[in-house]
């Protein structure tokens, strides 16, 4: 399928709190390098950048970053900045708090509830910004609750430092635990097409049922996780995709994006060809014939 004119509102709008976006975003992790979490290879600047205003030229106005992304060379949250300040004034930024990088960019323990005031002032710095649109709490696999954490993003909020808060990486109960101490507007939690987890479904149903959005992570990248886009496509996504002249990337965005109006998907890629082609996913529409088949193949991965 031609991707020359197909922009993000193709996908739709969701509203995280009182801030419309369009449904299709974009992901700053992998703008930092190809290993940007293990301190690898760093990208090429001018073209991340390229990518970053390709993005805001084909109506991106949803990105997803974070401080820790950051490489050798590089930081997202520093690109973000370069590439579009001055900011636009219907741009979104999320960014996230939570794990900790030490500067040569090895992780350290979660961050504790005092110090996140720090954390979510580096994003502040680095992105140039007197505060923070939207901010996801991380929860670290080992951290049991989030109320003392959240509670301190909910002071953050409180003092004009941050917009909307958002919770990541959690289960259902998270949900409620956060939703005692302060709004939630989205939950940012792994979920694809070729990854059945019954957890992320019932938290998919309970955000649509209340209106929070879902935000899936690692949606085109499946198994491979950080490493980026999964090249292990089911014979059916291959199908699909045969059948709208579409990459089996783009039917994955597609189908991530059918599980409901709430869900909102942040593909990222250092790729200005591959941008293009994320963003032309969001006007795929599935049948439900082939809802239906791409619905089976995941249930029988389930098994």
């Amino acid at each position: 399928m031609s991707s020359t004119t197909i922009t993000a509102d193709a996908a739709g709008t969701w509203t995280l709190g009182d801030l419309p976006v369009h449904r299709l975003g974009f992901g700053a992790m992998r703008l930092a390098g190809s290993a940007a979490f293990h301190h690898g290879t760093p990208s090429d600047r001018d073209r991340s950048i390229a990518v970053l205003r390709g993005a805001a030229g084909l109506g991106v106005n949803h990105i997803d970053t974070a401080a820790f992304y950051f490489s050798s060379l590089r930081s997202a949250n520093e690109l973000i900045n370069s590439a579009l300040a001055p900011y636009p004034d219907d741009l979104v930024i999320v960014t996230k708090v939570g794990p900790h990088r030490t500067y040569d960019g090895k992780w350290g323990t979660s961050a504790r509830p005092d110090e996140l005031r720090g954390h979510v002032e580096e994003n502040l710095r680095q992105l140039g910004r007197d505060h923070l649109d939207v901010v996801n709490l991380r929860r670290m696999p080992k951290c049991d609750s989030i109320a003392e954490h959240f509670g301190a993003l909910a002071e953050l909020r409180a003092a004009g430092l941050i917009r909307h808060l958002g919770i990541s990486n959690v289960e259902s109960r998270h949900l409620a635990e956060a939703q005692a101490i302060a709004p939630v507007v989205c939950v940012q939690n792994r979920y694809a097409i070729d990854r059945p987890d019954p957890a992320a479904d019932e938290l998919l149903r309970i955000c649509g049922e209340q209106g929070i959005a879902f935000v899936p992570f690692y949606a085109v990248a499946g198994e491979s996780g950080e490493l980026g886009a999964t090249t292990a496509h089911d014979e059916d996504v291959r199908a699909v995709a045969r059948a709208h002249g579409a990459s089996p990337a783009q039917i994955r965005i597609a189908w991530t994006l059918h599980q409901g109006p709430h869900v909102l998907v942040i593909p990222g890629t250092g790729n200005p060809e591959h941008l293009a082609q994320n963003v032309a996913a969001g006007a795929i529409r599935l049948t439900d014939q082939e809802l239906d088949r791409l619905g089976a193949s995941r249930r029988s991965a389930e098994r």
